[in-house]
């Protein structure tokens, strides 16, 4: 996060200090010159003390007057601490001139507390405090002229030394005081815009997580949505299914009646129907197969078998749509331990979607391998191809296809998408793609012989 400070910006917050600091001396000066300076005339110039009470207490007041008046009229606050010195270094020079010279060296400290404080307190350019220096040495010289009655270096060695000394200190001050100062008011300048951006940056966040609150909302709804379709669907089915299996067991008790080729339709139709049954038992509940609890009824078989039941199958749909199946299926044995109807599933689903995208005409080649130690099954349809992004919309759970062609066919993914996890659940992998080449489906799983 870069923050940038403009001249704009950091011109008004050192004013703004600046300020600040100002009203610190002008207020103190209001409220402890003309008490405490006071005090210090009672008690070593008990003879002027009540004339300069008022002096001091009139000086407070023009003072006052100075501040309300540069504030209203939004002057320069450099003025307004030269003019408020001014006036109080006149008073002490008077004052350092006219004592008793065993009090010279008391008038001479609080002379320069008053320019100590004044630099310790005042925010600007050291120069300002030189110009302070000299003008209180230049007040000294002309009211020494003017009112003092002792040699000069009697007065300087009575208290005029240490006056030059803290002097000359004090204005070293300002200088190292600004570049602190001025330090600070950037780095609480970058601070509050560094907020500012923070909190910026909340409320967005805190949007962005409203937004995905209310996206998360919707779609916990049409999860909810999905799960009671595939219920009610899934209820349907089973009576569906029940009525074939019921009106097939009808035709078998009647199965002198029927010919070798229509008995062999009919057992074909059992089996199916039965499988049908147990797949619909296992995903009334699509979140069931990604469970782990999910059970499956593991068993040694022939895969290659299996596939080949599964290749007849399909047979007379493809001759239906005019689609040539090329049988490329090993004669060899493989025995693998899987769950055979969901195994069998697995290559119905990639098998009839398939036959069922392919165009008429085409060929779709059906080839099983043994690669290391690993059946694989492999689908190539070298037709039009479905489209990479189709296909990846199509292995997402319940997500339907727009369909841009003039297909009449429903793009539904829930047969592939079964497919993919059903395959990982079993312990096999699935890929796919779709290029100019066409249409490339395989599954892997382990063998045990």
């Amino acid at each position: 996060m870069f923050v940038q400070i403009s001249k704009e910006e950091y011109k008004r917050e050192i004013l703004k200090k600046a300020w600040y600091q100002t009203n610190n001396i002008i207020w103190s000066i209001v409220f402890i010159y003309p008490i405490l300076f006071t005090i210090v005339d009672f008690v070593y110039s008990n003879d002027i003390w009540l004339q300069f009470a008022i002096v001091r207490i009139i000086t407070v007041l023009i003072i006052l007057g100075l501040y309300n008046f540069f504030q209203t009229k939004k002057y320069n606050y450099r003025s307004l601490l030269h003019l408020c010195f001014f006036f109080l270094s006149l008073t002490s020079a008077i004052l350092c001139n006219i004592v008793k010279l065993e009090a010279q060296l008391i008038y001479f400290l609080t002379y320069s507390a008053i320019l100590l404080f004044f630099n310790l307190q005042v925010f600007w350019e050291p120069i300002n405090s030189v110009i302070q220096t000299l003008m209180a040495i230049l007040l000294l010289a002309i009211f020494y002229n003017l009112l003092s009655e002792y040699p000069l270096d009697l007065v300087v060695s009575t208290g005029g030394n240490f006056f030059f000394v803290i002097a000359f200190i004090s204005c070293l001050i300002p200088n190292a005081r600004y570049k602190v100062i001025a330090r600070e008011v950037r780095s609480q300048i970058l601070i509050e815009k560094s907020n500012d951006q923070l909190k910026d940056q909340n409320r967005d966040i805190n949007e962005k997580n409203n937004i995905i609150d209310s996206q998360y909302e919707q779609l916990r709804k049409l999860d909810d949505q999905k799960n009671s379709f595939i219920n009610i669907a899934g209820h349907d089915l089973k009576n569906l299914i029940g009525q074939i299996i019921m009106s097939n067991n009808m035709l078998k008790e009647e199965d002198y009646r029927l010919s070798s080729d229509q008995k062999e339709m009919s057992s074909y139709i059992s089996e199916s129907a039965e499988k049908m049954q147990y797949m619909l038992n296992k995903l009334m509940d699509v979140k069931e197969i990604e469970s782990p609890e999910m059970k499956f009824n593991m068993e040694i078989f022939d895969i290659n078998a299996e596939v080949l039941h599964v290749f007849k199958g399909l047979q007379e749909t493809a001759q239906m749509k005019n689609i040539h199946l090329v049988d490329n299926i090993l004669k060899l044995p493989l025995n693998v331990k899987l769950d055979r109807v969901f195994a069998g599933q697995v290559f119905q689903n990639l098998l009839s979607n398939a036959i069922k995208f392919s165009q008429t005409n085409n060929n779709i080649k059906i080839v099983t391998s043994l690669q290391r130690q690993k059946f694989v099954f492999e689908i190539i349809d070298e037709g039009v191809a479905i489209g990479q992004q189709e296909l990846d919309m199509m292995f997402n759970k319940l997500k339907t296809l727009n369909d841009a062609s003039a297909s009449i066919e429903s793009r539904l993914g829930l047969g592939l998408s079964i497919a993919k996890l059903m395959t990982k659940e079993l312990g096999g992998e699935m890929m796919y793609r779709s290029d100019d080449n066409g249409n490339y489906f395989r599954v892997e799983f382990y063998v045990i012989n």
